[in-house]
């Protein structure tokens, strides 16, 4: 690698620009905005070192404990014990967004998202946990800055996940965005978003509930119709005078099709209303109408999902792939690690591969970067792996009944591109799923914290 690097191959990112735009950020990145030039060319003080244990062993710093990060955390350790694992994150306290839906239908408690430890991953997996935020990289020296002090690297993952994309819907004015962000938040970036919602739900007295399905590869596919359904089961429980308007980009439901139209259709007629080719090209959330490109909708109360782009961090730090429509890492797609860097990886959410955007995938990458990382770091290679996506999703609330799909991932080297493979849909909804949908949470949790 070429040792002379330029300003720009240096980067920092101040800490109040990280505050200013940090919603929709998760994991151990802090976001930053535009920084005036003096700004740009002061230097970032973090009281030199971070205040870490010394390192016993090539030094493997993973930034961002969500799905993705906590997983390469605890198995890159496994793969090979030489190894000194640091788990950098900025928040203190664990939220899962995976079974979050289950939450607003009462089907699991606040403690089953939030009642996870990163200590006790940490010191379960016999690795470093480092609550801080990254405020900077320097891969010439291949250092990270944090709010914290500096840390030296040998392999440094970078798993931030997403943010969101409100240009996608048509807004592009930040006031407005902002005020989407807190009226109606799209439930899919950060743990406060659930909270609000489920409040939403919970309040809901009738009227026009939206929930809005964006384009392209957003985080966990089936999710916004799943949401759908529990909002659409509390209605119905209540005998609320509501409805679930559900307006969706795509020409239909992106994924387990069949099953969740006859969801909205056997167990919410009348309750879920489903619109297809809803491109949504401007929201006023002021009078509370939605434009799509052929009609527009007024609706009482909403969650707004406006798309996805990769984390800001990965721009920000230079390693965004600038042909990617989603702002994603520009990476190697077999082995993770950046285009002409073998020391930095970008893994989960923000990887640009067309893996669905959804816990059980991370989980299962996870695994697969934490072996590369290894075998390289022990002056070895492995073979590709394909990621695995398990997903439930519930439809049902009282019983509970969910469907499910299990598929894996293939490379056609004619049309150099991923798709599907050996895909198992399961979309018969019935109650052995439901409780398989529980069951398989759990043993996420397990895996990450245990």
């Amino acid at each position: 690698m070429d040792k002379k690097f330029s300003r720009r191959d240096f980067i920092k990112i101040s800490g109040a620009s990280t505050a200013a735009l940090a919603t929709g950020v998760v994991g151990g990145l802090g976001a930053a905005g535009s920084a005036s030039a003096k700004e740009k060319d002061a230097k970032v003080n973090t009281g030199g070192a971070a205040a870490l244990p010394k390192a016993k062993g090539p030094r493997v710093v993973v930034v961002g404990g969500g799905t993705a990060g906590l997983t390469i955390a605890k198995y890159v350790k496994k793969e090979n014990p030489k190894l000194d694992v640091v788990l950098v994150e900025k928040r203190d306290m664990y939220e899962s967004c995976f079974t979050s839906n289950l939450w607003y239908a009462g089907l699991i408690n606040l403690e089953s998202l939030a009642a996870h430890s990163f200590l006790d991953a940490a010191k379960n997996s016999n690795y470093t946990f480092f609550n801080a935020t990254c405020t900077g990289l320097d891969r010439g020296s291949r250092t990270l800055h944090t709010n914290q002090g500096t840390i030296k690297y040998d392999y440094l993952v970078i798993a931030p996940g997403i943010d969101y994309d409100y240009s996608r819907i048509g807004v592009k004015d930040t006031d407005k965005e902002y005020m989407l962000r807190t009226n109606f938040p799209g439930g899919f970036a950060m743990p406060t978003e659930h909270v609000s919602i489920r409040d939403k739900i919970l309040g809901f007295e009738g009227g026009v509930f939206v929930q809005t399905v964006p384009s392209g590869n957003y985080r966990c596919l089936p999710a916004p119709y799943e949401r759908a359904c529990m909002i659409a089961s509390h209605i119905k429980k209540n005998k609320i005078k509501g409805k679930v308007l559900v307006l969706d980009h795509n020409p239909d439901i992106t994924i387990k099709t069949k099953g969740f139209h006859a969801a909205f259709d056997e167990l919410y007629k009348g309750i879920v209303e489903y619109v297809g080719k809803a491109e949504i090209e401007d929201v006023d959330p002021v009078k509370k109408v939605i434009k799509t490109k052929f009609d527009s909708y007024n609706f009482d109360d909403a969650s707004i999902y406006p798309g996805v782009r990769a984390s800001r961090l990965i721009e920000q730090m230079g390693l965004v792939d600038n042909s990617s429509p989603q702002k994603e890492a520009h990476i190697d797609p077999f082995k993770y690690n950046v285009i002409g860097d073998d020391r930095v990886y970008v893994a989960g959410d923000a990887r640009p591969q067309p893996y669905s955007k959804s816990a059980n995938t991370a989980n299962s990458e996870g695994h697969y970067v934490a072996k590369v990382i290894a075998a390289r770091s022990m002056g070895k290679d492995i073979s590709w792996v394909s990621p695995h996506t398990l997903c439930y999703s519930m439809v049902n609330a009282e019983p509970m009944e969910a469907i499910s799909v299990d598929a894996g991932y293939a490379y056609d080297d004619k049309k150099k591109a991923f798709g599907f493979a050996n895909v198992i849909m399961l979309e018969n909804r019935d109650q052995a799923k439901g409780h398989a949908t529980i069951e398989w949470a759990k043993g996420i949790y397990r895996d990450l914290f245990s």
